[in-house]
C-alpha cells in the first residue's frame, strides 16, 4: 500500500491544477471544432492535441523558452526556432497554388495588397492602446494577413513567447471565414455592386506562368530582403508547379511532404500552449486584436476595389477584394457563395475571387519581411 500510494505521489495526477483542466478543455474544444466544424482540421487536432500534451504534468511535452529538452521541445528548438517548418510549408503551397487567375487580371494584386491594411490596423492598436511592445505588436498585426505560416515565422523571431497564442488567433480566424467576411461585404456593398458579372479572364501562356515565379520571387526578394524564405520558398514550389519537368518532385513537396511538415509544426505550436504561458489576459487580448485585424483586411480589400471602380470604364465585383486575405482558397469561395446566393445565381465570381487571393499570400509574406526589416 505505501509502495502504490509513493507511486501515486509521483505521478502526474497529484500535479493536475485548475489551469491545467482548463488547457484540456481549451485543447478539447480545438479539436471538437476541427471534427465536427471542419475547421482547419490538418492543424486544429494536433494543435488541440499537443496543447492537452503539453499541461500533463511530470510529461515534459510542453515546448518554448525555459521548457527542458523533450520531444516536443526538441521539435520546437530544430523546426520553429531555426524558422526551418513555415518555409517549407510555404513550398508546399506554392506547389498547390495556382497564379493564373492573378495574371490573368494583374489589377488584383492591388487587392491582395490593399487586403492586408488589418495588419497595420492592429498592430498599430496592439503598440498604442493595448499595452504591448513594438514586437509583440506587429506578431499579432499579422493575424490580418490570414495566414498561419507565416504568423508562425514572425512571431517566433519577433516575439517567441506569444507564438501559441498569436498560432491558436490565426488559425482560427482562418476557419472562421465563412462567418467572419459576409456581414463586412453585406454592409460594404450595395445590391446593385453585388451583381457586377466578372468578365471572362484572358488566357496564360505557359512562359508567363514559368516567369512569373522566378521574376516575383526575385523582385520581392530584392525590394525586401527580410521575406526571401517565404517568399523564396512559395515561388520555388509555383515553380515546380509549372514547369513541367519536375513532376517526382511536385507530387513530394505538393503531398507527403507538406503534409509531414504540418504535423510536426501543429504538434510543436501546440506544446507551446503549457498554461503558465497561454492562461493570461495577454491571450485575451490577442484573440480580440485578431479578429480587429481580420475584420480591418476584408473591410480594406472591398473598399479598395470600390476604388478602384471609380476609375475603371468596366467595374469590378467589389466583393472580390474580401478575397485578398490569403486564406486560399476558403476566402475565394465564400466570395463566391456570398455573391451567387445574393443574386440568386446569376454572378459567380470564383475565378476572378482567387486572383487577390493568391495575391494576399505573397502581400502576407512581404508585410511580414518589412516588419522584419524594421524590428529585428
Amino acid at each position: 500500500m505505501d509502495v502504490f500510494l509513493k507511486l501515486l505521489s509521483l505521478s502526474g495526477f497529484m500535479n493536475i491544477g485548475f489551469s491545467e483542466i482548463v488547457m484540456y478543455l481549451i485543447g478539447g474544444t480545438l479539436i471538437f471544432l476541427a471534427i465536427t466544424k471542419g475547421y482547419e482540421p490538418l492543424l486544429l487536432i494536433p494543435i488541440g492535441f499537443a496543447a492537452i500534451m503539453a499541461n500533463l504534468p511530470l510529461g515534459h511535452m510542453a515546448a518554448g523558452i525555459g521548457f527542458d529538452e523533450g520531444l516536443m521541445q526538441f521539435v520546437y528548438k530544430h523546426g520553429i526556432k531555426t524558422e526551418f517548418l513555415p518555409p517549407v510549408i510555404f513550398l508546399g503551397v506554392g506547389v498547390l497554388t495556382d497564379f493564373r487567375p492573378l495574371l490573368s487580371r494583374p489589377y488584383t494584386f492591388l487587392l491582395g495588397a490593399s487586403a492586408q491594411l488589418g495588419i497595420f490596423i492592429a498592430a498599430l492598436t496592439a503598440f498604442y492602446f493595448a499595452g504591448f511592445d513594438i514586437k509583440e505588436a506587429a506578431s499579432i498585426g499579422i493575424i490580418g494577413g490570414a495566414d498561419g505560416p507565416t504568423s508562425i515565422f514572425l512571431t517566433i523571431q519577433l516575439a517567441p513567447h506569444l507564438l501559441g497564442a498569436v498560432a491558436v488567433s490565426a488559425y482560427s480566424y482562418m476557419s472562421l471565414v465563412p462567418i467572419i467576411q459576409p456581414p463586412i461585404m453585406r454592409m460594404l456593398t450595395t445590391k446593385s455592386e453585388r451583381a457586377i458579372a466578372m468578365p471572362q479572364a484572358k488566357p496564360v501562356s505557359r512562359t508567363a506562368v514559368i516567369l512569373f515565379p522566378i521574376i516575383t520571387g526575385m523582385v520581392a526578394i530584392l525590394g525586401v530582403p527580410s521575406s526571401a524564405p517565404l517568399v523564396g520558398m512559395l515561388m520555388f514550389g509555383n515553380l515546380l508547379r509549372e514547369c513541367g519537368v519536375t513532376e517526382r518532385l511536385r507530387k513530394t513537396a505538393g503531398g507527403a511532404m507538406i503534409d509531414i511538415v504540418t504535423i510536426f509544426l501543429g504538434l510543436a505550436v501546440g506544446a507551446t500552449m503549457a498554461a503558465s504561458n497561454f492562461l493570461q489576459f495577454a491571450t485575451l487580448k490577442i484573440l480580440f486584436l485578431g479578429a480587429v485585424a481580420f475584420c480591418f483586411s476584408t473591410a480594406g480589400g472591398v473598399l479598395f476595389a470600390k476604388l478602384l471602380n471609380l476609375f475603371l470604364k468596366k467595374k469590378i465585383n467589389p466583393c472580390i477584394g474580401a478575397a485578398g486575405v490569403s486564406a486560399v482558397p476558403m476566402a475565394a469561395r465564400v466570395v463566391q457563395k456570398f455573391v451567387s446566393d445574393a443574386t440568386d445565381g446569376r454572378v459567380n465570381p470564383l475565378m476572378a475571387a482567387m486572383g487577390p487571393n493568391v495575391a494576399g499570400v505573397i502581400g502576407s509574406a512581404v508585410a511580414a519581411g518589412v516588419f522584419l526589416a524594421l524590428l529585428k
